[in-house]
């Protein structure tokens, strides 16, 4: 195919990458961020086993930075985030929640501490740009809010660390989980973080100048290649084996962070202020009344993700909706992500899953699914 081959239209954004992925056989693309993501290269299972056994490259440039620097900077991120980052070192990553005041969730980004006053926020997708800068505004705070010339690529995989040590020589394998530095290669400018989003070892690499798009992602196949790299996809199998929140599907703007059992993004014993600190106060105080959950759903493999919200019944009545459902090779199992009635998020609950094609019985499972402490991811 040619990239002319692709449209969405104008207002749709193309990444650096986009020429490449077209060249190394992507066929097909979603939206995300206003942009166009590569979501098909072929046989999700095989890009699955791809990722889980040896190394894949994605273009995730639709994470778009949310960039704050300024004298304030610092006082002005703790703002927008339940999170505590009064300990946050420069050259640290964070996992944080964007809350508003009702404290329900606008993006689960990554954030990345470059310098003393200069932040980024790697987006899910929400205009979170629109969001920060309006907050700046009457905040009183001396920051400014941009979004940087920066397109991120994914490098994924038990082989990623062996194909950054072909690019970047011995001295990169230091790098620590959730930790970045500044590097270049061949002269493109780069932050690197091991960061990522297939809960498998991995690194982000963050271009900084995106005229370099086409040579960098030709630099990281040519090394890669002779190692069993592969073009690539997110895996939607292997997040929700990981359990990883896809924000408008398993998150949204009404959904609060104790929903989703991540208490340990609340820090609210802290000093700090920040947007939704007292709704987020009054949910712990009086609890939620539902939960995500996982869910082992029974009968033939699933034919692809759902599309659409299905209803959870426990007892004929409807008492929830799985939001995200795939099968996974792996696991030889349908698995899903579901936001449940509190009362049913018992361990071992069933219940009933109603698709398209009729009611089927689930039961409630821990999770992740897989890999719970993230052994691979850290190691």
């Amino acid at each position: 195919m040619q990239s002319h081959d692709f449209g969405f239209g104008t207002q749709i954004r193309k990444s650096p990458y986009f020429d490449a992925t077209v060249r190394w056989g992507v066929q097909g693309f979603s939206v995300y961020n206003h942009m166009y993501i590569p979501r098909d290269f072929g046989d999700p299972e095989q890009n699955f086993w791809n990722l889980v056994n040896d190394a894949i490259l994605c273009d995730v440039a639709v994470e778009r930075q949310v960039e704050i620097t300024g004298p304030d900077a610092a006082r002005f991120t703790q703002l927008l985030t339940p999170r505590d980052l009064s300990g946050m070192s420069v050259g640290q990553c964070k996992y944080v929640l964007i809350t508003n005041a009702e404290g329900g969730i606008l993006n689960d980004p990554i954030l990345l501490r470059l310098g003393e006053n200069h932040f980024w926020l790697s987006l899910a997708d929400s205009d979170i740009l629109l969001w920060a800068q309006g907050v700046a505004v009457h905040s009183g705070l001396d920051v400014t809010i941009r979004e940087p010339d920066v397109s991120p690529l994914q490098l994924q995989g038990p082989k990623s660390g062996e194909v950054m040590r072909a690019l970047f020589g011995d001295e990169i394998m230091d790098l620590r989980y959730y930790w970045l530095r500044e590097v270049e290669l061949d002269g493109i400018p780069l932050i690197v973080s091991r960061t990522g989003w297939s809960s498998e070892l991995g690194y982000e690499l963050y271009l900084r100048d995106g005229a370099c798009g086409d040579a960098l992602w030709e630099r990281i196949m040519a090394a890669g290649v002779p190692l069993g790299l592969k073009p690539g996809h997110t895996s939607t199998i292997r997040r929700v084996e990981g359990g990883m929140l896809s924000y408008h599907a398993d998150a949204d703007i009404h959904t609060n962070p104790f929903e989703l059992g991540l208490d340990r993004l609340v820090n609210l014993d802290t000093e700090a202020e920040f947007i939704g600190k007292f709704a987020l106060q009054r949910i712990r105080d009086n609890g939620v009344t539902r939960k995500q959950v996982g869910l082992r759903i029974d009968g033939a493999p699933l034919s692809g993700p759902n599309t659409t919200f299905w209803t959870v019944n426990r007892g004929g009545v409807s008492v929830g909706k799985v939001t995200s459902a795939v099968y996974s090779p792996r696991l030889e199992q349908n698995i899903a992500l579901a936001m449940v009635s509190a009362d049913c998020a018992e361990i071992g609950t069933e219940c009933e899953v109603v698709t398209h094609s009729g009611g089927i019985g689930a039961t409630v499972v821990e999770r992740p699914f897989f890999d719970p402490r993230k052994k691979l991811a850290v190691a």
